[in-house]
């Protein structure tokens, strides 16, 4: 085991995966400033910077894809993936399909989500749930370095599209690149989870399989369910709860596709109450899916979710309100009968 930064983590299995597959290639906008270490490590030939065109340089990734390299296609933000939305959603996740199979799409297209560093509704969505929509398209968040680092060398090696999302308020690189000093009105210091950003990774590393939830604290009462740093949140909510006779469980689903339905259902039979913690948009869908997920099973459960239910305010108490903050979570799981 080692102690590594959660982004360090990150980019420590780019590297594991460039090494020991020279077709791992990645690209984006600034990459050989934000990963230096790669760019000295494996040259401008495989750690590329590209224009500002989220449009131009996925579709390329898109195209060494299909063309025999692995590309990891870095969009700063998924809240720019919309720009080229019409090459993930129609195209990566499609071509397979359209092709009987001829065309593999060993994609990763990485980005920073996720909000509480008072950036607004345009730098701090997770569209997560729009995304796990659409077929043959993995999403994942991991919470932890050790999963972020697992999750990377999966990726990597899937012949699918990833989506592999980093929470903001995890990563030194998006904290110090995007919050830094710049907001002295934000304290950082008391949102970004310690054990989130940084934390034990396994050596040698160790992948973490797609579509597989993590039970990060065990309880009979309620089910929290949650990734990123929901889960954090979830964890912070079911102490608070415990004062007060509730003892909740919390699932760290790590995947929103493919989405760990078994672990859901198996919580949720345990507690009978269930809350979901979705830094995503109320509507259509996480939290909606999960809803779909336990009535399927015919499992019956008190339900409640906890999610962001319009456009994410820049003024910091107004985001933190918006945002599935603690109280939130502990008003929701006590409300349940």
């Amino acid at each position: 085991m080692t102690i590594m930064k959660y982004g360090q983590a990150v980019d420590f299995a780019v590297a594991e995966a460039m090494a020991e597959d020279d077709r791992v290639v990645t690209w984006g906008e600034d990459v050989k400033l934000i990963h230096r270490d790669l760019l000295v490590r494996f040259g401008p030939e495989r750690v590329r910077d590209t224009p500002i065109s989220e449009s131009a340089f996925l579709y390329a990734g898109i195209g060494a894809a299909m063309t025999g390299l692995r590309p990891v296609v870095e969009i700063m933000l998924i809240d720019f993936l919309p720009v080229a939305w019409s090459g993930i959603v129609n195209a990566a996740s499609k071509f397979r399909d359209f092709s009987g199979g001829r065309w593999e799409i060993p994609l990763v297209v990485r980005a920073g989500c996720g909000g509480w560093y008072t950036d607004g509704g345009q730098h701090e969505q997770a569209l997560w749930g729009q995304l796990a929509a659409y077929p043959n398209i993995n999403v994942v968040c991991p919470s932890t370095p050790a999963d972020a680092a697992g999750l990377m060398l999966t990726a990597v090696e899937t012949d699918e599209v990833v989506v592999f999302l980093e929470h903001q308020l995890l990563s030194e690189q998006w904290i110090d690149f995007l919050a830094g000093g710049s907001r002295p009105t934000v304290d950082l210091d008391h949102l970004i989870p310690a054990d989130g950003a940084q934390g034990e990774v396994p050596l040698p590393l160790e992948q973490v399989p797609l579509g597989r939830a993590a039970v990060r604290r065990e309880g009979s009462d309620v089910a929290l369910i949650s990734l990123g740093v929901g889960a954090h949140r979830c964890m912070e909510a079911a102490q608070v709860l415990g004062g007060s006779g509730i003892d909740a469980s919390v699932l760290d689903l790590r995947s929103v596709s493919p989405l760990d339905r078994d672990a859901v259902v198996d919580q949720v039979r345990k507690t009978r109450r269930v809350v979901v913690v979705d830094e995503d948009y109320v509507q259509g869908g996480l939290s909606g899916e999960i809803a779909a997920v336990l009535l399927e099973a015919d499992v019956a459960a008190a339900y409640a979710r906890v999610a962001v239910e319009g456009t994410i305010p820049f003024a910091p108490h107004l985001e933190y309100a918006a945002l599935p903050n603690v109280e939130r979570i502990v008003a929701a799981a006590a409300g349940l009968e």
